[in-house]
Parts: C-alpha cells; structure tokens; sequence
C-alpha cells in the first residue's frame, strides 16, 4: 500500500485503502467505476484498536473507497461523505459475507 500510495498520490506513507477510478465507462449498460485496493493488515490493525470485527472494517473500508469512485472527498466535503459512509454501513447496505479471517463465518 506504501508502494501504490507513493506512486499514484506521491504520498511516502501506507494507507487503509485506495481508490483508483476508470476513465471511460465500460461498453454497454454496465458502468465500471474503477478499482478500490484495500490494505487487510490495516483493517485487522483498525478493527483491534476501535474493537470491532476485522469484517466490519473491511466493509467500512470498501464503502469509504467506492464513495471515493463516486467523486465524494472527504477533505473537502465537511463532513458530508463521512456521514453518509456512517449512514450506509447502519442500514448494512453492505452484504455481510466474506470472511477476512480464516475459520470466520458469513453473516
């Protein structure tokens, strides 16, 4: 994550998660964003430090880099993504499955 932080935002530092969006839209109906690189030692390191699952991490991470594909900015925005990030992941609008862990379960 150190490597791509540095080599797409020229920031010398690992981070959570990365977003990198599309250009064009994919050919047809369907509309690719882009591509959202998530860090799973950052989230296990997160998850133990805030006491949540290392799953509930993943997907606050995973919302946090598609609304990034959507154009919001959280450095820039007031507060409005982080809100609504707090919003979809209370309504679970994410499909609880995937284990991160081995030997976890789906909800």
């Amino acid at each position: 994550m150190r490597s791509l932080n540095r080599k797409f935002r020229g920031l010398d530092y690992a981070t959570d998660v990365l977003g990198f969006a599309y250009g064009q839209a994919a050919s047809g109906d369907i509309r690719e964003l882009g591509e959202v690189v998530v860090s799973p030692q950052a989230a296990i390191s997160q998850a133990e430090s805030w006491r949540t699952s290392p799953e509930a991490e993943m997907r606050r991470l995973i919302v946090h880099g598609v609304l990034h594909l959507l154009g919001y900015d959280h450095e820039t925005d007031n507060g409005e993504m982080l809100d609504f990030q707090r919003r979809l992941l209370r309504r679970r609008a994410v499909v609880r499955c995937g284990p991160l862990l081995p030997g976890a379960a789906c909800r």
